[in-house]
This record gives C-alpha cells, sequence and structure tokens, in this order.
C-alpha cells in the first residue's frame, strides 16, 4: 500500500503531509495530476514468472490502461535483490530529471519511493505491490529503489524507444530522506 508524504522543497526535515489512507494518497495526488491507483492481483503470481506471464495476468488493467492513457507498450523490469550494481543502479535514477512522456508504472511486487518536485513541493509517493502511478510528462521527480532493491514492475511507453530521460541538474534528491525499503522509512 502507498504513503504519501509532501514536504517543502526548501525544508525536507518538515512533513506537511503524511497518509497512507488510499482515498486522501488518491485525491491528494489527482490534485496535482499524476494518476495513483490500486490494482487488485487477479491472480496468484510465482516469483519466477516470466514477461509473459505478468503481462497476461494484468492484461485487462494493462489494455485500459494503454487505451484511456495512449500508451503504445508495456514490459516489465525486474529488479531481484543482491545485485553486484545495485548501487550503480540505485544512482541512475536518483537525480532529479523529465520525460517527454508520462512515466507510468505498476508495482506486481516489491516497491520504491518515487520524488515528484512541484508546486514548490516534494511528494515523496512509497509504492508497493498493487500500485500504480503515471506521472505526468516534464514533471521534475527521482525514484529511489533503495539500497538493496527488490520489485517486479510493468512499465508503460507512448515511444517505441521508451523513456528517455532529461536530468535537470538540480541536486535536490541529495536534500531528500532516501528510501529504505524494509520499511518504507526514512533514517
Amino acid at each position: 500500500m502507498a504513503r504519501l508524504s509532501v514536504y517543502s522543497d526548501t525544508d525536507p526535515t518538515v512533513t506537511e503531509l503524511s497518509s497512507a489512507d488510499p482515498a486522501l494518497v488518491t485525491a491528494h495526488l489527482a490534485l496535482a495530476g499524476v494518476l495513483f491507483e490500486r490494482w487488485p492481483a487477479p491472480q496468484p503470481i510465482p516469483d519466477a514468472a516470466d514477461t509473459r506471464t505478468v503481462l497476461e495476468v494484468y492484461a485487462a488493467p494493462v489494455a485500459a490502461l494503454k487505451e484511456a492513457r495512449g500508451f503504445q507498450s508495456a514490459d516489465v523490469v525486474r529488479m531481484p535483490r543482491g545485485l553486484p550494481d545495485a548501487a550503480d543502479r540505485r544512482a541512475a535514477f536518483l537525480a532529479e530529471h523529465t520525460h517527454d512522456e508520462d512515466e507510468a508504472r505498476f508495482f506486481v511486487r516489491g516497491g520504491g519511493a518515487f520524488y515528484l518536485h512541484m508546486d514548490e513541493k516534494v511528494f515523496r509517493i512509497v509504492c508497493g505491490a498493487g500500485d500504480l502511478l503515471s506521472i505526468p510528462a516534464r514533471t521534475k521527480h527521482w525514484f529511489d529503489m533503495g539500497p538493496d532493491p527488490e520489485f517486479t514492475a510493468i512499465r508503460f511507453f507512448t515511444r517505441p524507444d521508451g523513456w528517455v530521460a532529461s536530468f535537470t541538474g538540480d541536486v535536490i534528491a541529495d536534500r531528500f530522506p532516501k528510501y529504505e525499503p524494509e520499511t518504507g522509512a526514512v533514517p
């Protein structure tokens, strides 16, 4: 289940809002133009399920989102625990950036934290299994998968080459609490 925390973009030590209430998370993000939904698992998915199986299990909601949002394709990304290059993979997404297309992710298992920098605020959304988040194009954001990432997610794309990041050069992500996946808490 997701948890939303909202901070001033100048003071990461003060939380202006913190909630795991799905209705409040959905409504608050909708006001900012961000889509958040909970998708129930139609059936259990084995840990070793291949991409085709994952996409087949979620075929109906994937097709509906593609139709509603104009996505052309979807794939599955996996980050198993214990990767030797986990620190490098984490670092690749920790800098603030934007995309020319919406960034939509549905977490099948595991999770991570998205940080959205909008309207002089930072919205931290800790997503877990069953959470869909769609970030509007050109929204400044970053993603923290944690120090030893573990997740499976469906990614959605409008372009054949997938998303391309444009880094802002702002070091704001360095000032905000990092994601700790075991608790979802911040140090």
